[in-house]
């Protein structure tokens, strides 16, 4: 008996308005699970090298996760996958809420889009039937506006996947958002969307997706239960979901300062890491809480502004990478005008992550008299200027000015403009996001060589070290291994379609539990570390096919400590990110003067005869 996937993908062409329904055999599930593993099987199948990421020929898929719609706890998780236009390379995109389980009940484990539409249009699918709809009254429409417009034509209960006006602009920051605020932000999957002018993917599904043992998945639901009642950190993550960290983080050297040149407990002292921190900010604005689909912890809120300058009524809650980006890195203590950005990209479809690094970088550049204020929209651009920064959001939610040309994101802006390069803290395109490898070493090789550069959340040594003391975590000897096994491991929960927080809370194998449970298959640690390398691979040489090798891909120095910074928690600090990255690529089997890997590791594998033949002939 199968569980968890329903066996079927919905393949759709725009160009010639068509949609077709492909089976896939268990093979296919049991060896790339579902999620960005199978977009990326899919996608390095279905593509070709070296094609236009905003032209037809880019594929963009909506893929649940191997155990999303299941029931099984943690599991609301869908992910984008296409080409990015940003870095030319693989991208995926991961996003709670509600989409990713309605997708699977309506019949399909994923859905892909390729071709373009000659007008806009959006695909209407319910309980295992598909129609491509115009969407020409829906164009210029933001989330929460095009949300109400699509259930009013559909169904009330549907669930969508959509872009705002900043992916009809095409701009290389949009995101797809679903549940009005959920976004899978990342890479410019918006962007890609518009080039195809796909307005959106709405969904309703009434089946049940298969569990191969229902009482299995029972016990590992109360093992987990109890688990939370034990665990402090699931109760501060319910109470003040990621906002809890946005005030330590600041002062510990975590949260990047100032485009990641200053030091929180200096620049942004106590009185700013408090102003923002979900402990002071709830207790004023929390209305009720949220959470995504078949999640116990529920750490999302809804918030009400009751009289503020830039908003008012309900609002959500910033995560901390959004409080990050447009608080502390800006040094903005204004917790309302955080609340204001996040709202504007909610809505437009912008990367919060991005956007703030971009407005960073232009604030770097003011402060440097490499942007003067008449360029920048006559902005006075100073650092902490609240007014400043939500309106230049708002300059590249509509791309207006500057903004035009800041919605491209920070590195492609610099090009355009001709200066400002030295004040880019990207890789290979993308801005960082809001963890510092200064303070977190193992960062610095995730960022720099996963297969999607500039991410956190794709697992390695980062995160663990977050709380491990000094200095033995910054011995760069010795590990390959762990940051392998950690990373592999991310890879299965990922594909799975777990939420990262289902690891913080103290039950040990929970995605190998809840795999076993829901699909009846036998799947232990081996198979843990060898469907995650599989996956890991996969991703990886989408990027080779596409001409790329170790060497394209470069931490900016800042961000290692070159030069280490004078003062704060991380001062006189110089990550060996050469050396973090040959200990990983060697225990993955990576060259790392090609990145090709090794043809015995990728037979290991196993089910990769076409890569091993495009790499080898």
């Amino acid at each position: 008996m199968k569980g968890g996937y329903v066996g079927k993908i919905l393949v759709v062409d725009l160009s010639n308005n068509s949609t077709e329904v492909q089976e896939l055999p268990e093979e296919m599930y049991r060896n790339f699970l579902g999620g960005y593993g199978l977009g990326a099987r899919i996608l390095y199948s279905m593509m070709k090298p070296g094609i236009d990421p905003l032209g037809p020929d880019n594929i963009i898929g909506f893929v649940p996760g191997l155990l999303t719609g299941t029931g099984a706890p943690f599991t609301g998780r869908y992910m984008v996958v296409c080409k990015s236009p940003v870095t030319g390379g693989w991208n995926d995109a991961n996003s709670g809420g509600f989409f990713g389980p309605e997708l699977k009940k309506a019949g399909f484990d994923g859905v892909f889009i390729k071709g373009a539409a000659k007008e806009p249009v959006y695909l209407w699918i319910h309980d295992g039937k598909a129609e491509i709809r115009s969407a020409k009254h829906l164009w210029g429409l933001d989330s929460e506006a095009g949300r109400e417009a699509l259930r009013k034509e559909t169904d009330p209960e549907a669930q969508e996947a959509m872009i705002g006006p900043a992916g009809e602009a095409l701009s290389y920051m949009a995101a797809v958002m679903n549940d009005k605020h959920r976004a899978a932000g990342r890479g410019g999957a918006g962007a890609v969307m518009g080039s195809k002018k796909l307005k959106a993917v709405v969904v309703r599904g009434t089946d049940e997706v298969p569990v191969a043992y229902p009482e299995r998945l029972k016990e590992v639901q109360r093992a987990l239960s109890a688990a939370m009642k034990n665990s402090d950190l699931a109760k501060l993550f319910h109470e003040h979901g990621t906002g809890a960290f946005n005030g330590p983080s600041a002062l510990s050297g975590d949260t990047p300062v100032k485009n990641w040149a200053g030091v929180g407990i200096i620049d942004f002292g106590e009185d700013g890491a408090n102003a923002i921190a979900g402990p002071t900010l709830d207790p004023k604005y929390k209305v009720k809480p949220y959470g995504c689909a078949n999640c116990p912890l529920v750490c999302g809120a809804h918030y009400e502004v009751k009289d503020g300058k830039w908003i008012k009524g309900m609002t959500e809650r910033p995560e901390y990478e959004t409080a990050a980006s447009f608080g502390t890195l800006l040094l903005n203590k204004d917790a309302e005008a955080i609340f204001a950005c996040n709202d504007i990209c909610n809505r437009y479809g912008l990367d919060t992550i991005s956007t703030g690094m971009t407005i960073a970088w232009a604030m770097e550049c003011y402060e440097k008299g490499i942007l003067t204020k008449e360029e920048l929209n006559g902005l006075d651009l100073k650092w902490g200027n609240a007014e400043a920064i939500v309106e230049l959001t708002k300059a590249i939610a509509e791309q207006k000015g500057i903004g035009k040309v800041l919605a491209k994101g920070s590195a492609k802006a610099a090009d355009e403009l001709g200066k400002g390069h030295e004040c880019l803290i990207t890789v290979k395109g993308i801005e960082l996001p809001m963890h510092d490898p200064r303070l977190s070493p193992g960062y610095a090789r995730t960022y720099q060589f996963d297969p999607t550069p500039g991410r956190h959340v794709k697992g390695g040594l980062g995160g663990m070290q977050l709380l491990m003391p000094s200095p033995a975590k910054y011995i760069p000897e010795g590990t390959g291994f762990l940051d392998v096994l950690l990373t592999t491991g991310s890879e299965v929960e990922s594909s799975a379609g777990l939420c990262m927080f289902s690891g913080f809370l103290g039950m040990q194998n929970l995605a190998q539990r809840l795999i076993e449970a829901v699909t009846g298959w036998n799947f232990k640690g081996q198979d843990v570390l060898r469907t995650g390398a599989r996956i890991l691979n996969m991703r990886h040489v989408f990027n080779l096919r596409e001409g790329f090798t170790p060497k394209d891909f470069v931490i900016p120095p800042r961000a290692i400590g070159v030069p280490p910074l004078q003062a704060g928690p991380t001062a006189g600090i110089t990550i060996n990110a050469q050396r973090l990255a040959e200990n990983f690529f060697h225990f993955i089997g990576w060259d790392m003067e090609t990145g090709k890997p090794s043809k015995y590791s990728l037979e290991h594998l196993g089910s990769m005869d076409d890569v091993i033949k495009d790499l080898y002939g």
